[in-house]
């Protein structure tokens, strides 16, 4: 039995819900700026990823109970790199389970969960937790203008997606109004999620919407 066939044999709990129905939902009303640090936006790394025998090691700390919800989401973006979303989403709800509802840790790991559904092709779904990940934060936090930006335009939703970047901009004009600044600012994002950020700013610089 080959190491992931394992995860998922020790995994027992039904796959949770995830926000696929995210363009029902409302956005939070937009704020002028947004400068605040968020702790829970950060991936999830119990293991070094480039470590040979990753999962062999994130299964161990399962094993031991030490950073039982860091290896559990490490394994579930890891499923679902490898194409087995409904393990991911097992093993998400498996981390989330055992976390507060409104602590950094479950909004930590909604944040991950919405990059895998991203990166599997579910804007919805991932827009849907970026979302719930938003909720119950102290402050505006920086993220959540770039990152809702690229999933509302992916969703076409485009006048939303160009509010939301305006605020980006409105927060840090000599950042986000230069794209050539994306890579330094986005270490985490793929290339082509960049260049998609790249089209959103285009169409920013072409019509800027006014504030408020």
């Amino acid at each position: 039995m080959g190491v992931m066939q394992r995860v998922a044999a020790s995994t027992f709990l039904l796959a949770g819900m995830v926000f696929s129905n995210a363009q029902a939902q409302s956005l939070p009303t937009l704020v002028e700026f947004y400068f605040d640090e968020d702790a829970a936006a950060k991936p999830i790394r119990a293991v070094p990823p480039e470590q040979a025998d990753v999962v062999d090691q994130l299964m161990k700390l399962r094993e031991r109970g030490r950073k039982g919800v860091e290896a559990t989401a490490q394994l579930a973006s890891i499923a679902y790199g490898e194409g087995r979303d409904e393990l991911g989403a097992k093993l998400y709800q498996e981390a989330t389970a055992a976390v507060a509802e409104t602590s950094v840790q479950a909004r930590g790991l909604r944040w991950n969960q919405g990059w895998d559904l991203y990166r599997r092709g579910d804007a919805e779904g991932a827009l849907g937790l970026w979302l719930k990940a938003g909720e119950n934060t102290r402050g505006n936090p920086s993220w959540m203008p770039p990152t809702l930006a690229l999933a509302l335009w992916k969703l076409g939703r485009k006048d939303e997606a160009l509010s939301w970047f305006a605020a980006a901009v409105r927060t840090e004009p000599e950042q986000w109004s230069d794209p050539n600044r994306f890579a330094q600012l986005l270490p985490n994002w793929k290339d082509a999620e960049r260049a998609q950020l790249v089209d959103v700013q285009q169409a920013w610089l072409a019509n800027p919407p006014a504030w408020p």
